[in-house]
Order: C-alpha cells, then sequence, then structure tokens
C-alpha cells in the first residue's frame, strides 16, 4: 500500500480557525482539511482524511495538490461558474416590452414571439431562452382569450348582462 504524502501546514493552528469562520460554506472543508492535517501528528492518507472531514477522497487529493502548489491562497479559489452576458441587449428589450404592452400587436405564442425577435434581432435565437427572458423579465404570460361559440345568441348575451 502507498505511503500517505506528509504536507506542512505552514499557517498555525489559530489561524486556520479564524479564517475557517470568514469562509463561505463551500470553502469550509478545504480548510477543515488543513486543521485536521495541522493537528496529527503523523501524516494522514487521503481516505482517512476524505472520512474525517466528510468528503470524498479525490476532492482531498485535488485540494492537497492546490495547497502544495499554491498554499492558502491557492485553496481558497474558487472557479465555478459565472456571468453569462445576456443575448437581448437593451434596444430588443425595449422593442419586446412595446409590442407586449401594444393591445393590436401582441403576440399570441412564444413561438409567435421567437420567430419575431429572429426575424428582426437575433437569428437562430431558442424558444426556451425566450421563454424564460419574457417570464424573468417582464413577469410575462402570452394568454390569449378564448373563442366564442359559433352558435351563441348574442341578445341572450346583452339580456343576462342587463339583469346581473
Amino acid at each position: 500500500m502507498a505511503q500517505a504524502i506528509e504536507i506542512i501546514v505552514k499557517e498555525t493552528l489559530s489561524d486556520l480557525k479564524k479564517l475557517l469562520k470568514k469562509q463561505p460554506e463551500h470553502l469550509r472543508d478545504r480548510v477543515r482539511m488543513l486543521i485536521i492535517i495541522k493537528q496529527g501528528e503523523r501524516p494522514m492518507s487521503k481516505h482517512t482524511l476524505a472520512e474525517a472531514v466528510g468528503v470524498n477522497h479525490n476532492s482531498i487529493q485535488k485540494w492537497r495538490k492546490l495547497y502544495q502548489q499554491g498554499g492558502i491562497g491557492r485553496l481558497q479559489e474558487f472557479k465555478r461558474g459565472g456571468f453569462k452576458p445576456s443575448l437581448i441587449d437593451a434596444d430588443t428589450h425595449k422593442r419586446i416590452e412595446e409590442r407586449l404592452k401594444s393591445p393590436d400587436q401582441a403576440f399570441r405564442s412564444y413561438e409567435e414571439l421567437r420567430q419575431w425577435i429572429d426575424e428582426n434581432f437575433i437569428p437562430g435565437v431558442k424558444y426556451h431562452m425566450v421563454n424564460k427572458y419574457v417570464k424573468r423579465k417582464f413577469k410575462a404570460r402570452l394568454k390569449v382569450a378564448r373563442k366564442s361559440h359559433v352558435q351563441k345568441d348574442q341578445q341572450a348575451v346583452e339580456a343576462f348582462k342587463k339583469t346581473s
């Protein structure tokens, strides 16, 4: 069986505990790993360390490597997610808003809206993106009134409205 890798933690135990309190939740396990290494008398295997911290052994291996390469600064880096700019710019947003508020030029479906955006502003725009954008930005739901029945008697409707 392979021998455990010895990692020398440069920070003091009190510094690590202060750092632990300041860390966001998703980075606390990394600092906990350093505290456990610092408290241990002899080197610990990645499996033992993973069990003590409560994470997968592959995470421990990756974090130990990061710490060896760049210290505590490199260990605290978190490069996940980020800002994805919107495809719809301010001018397009304004035009969509005008059309949605217009009673005579309103869209009957998200597909009709998508086609209009595709023809006039952003070619190749996806239905799902348009649907989510309109719901998120305008709190809009494209609703169309139901059609009236063909055999409905208009005089009966007027009489009903007068009596109620």
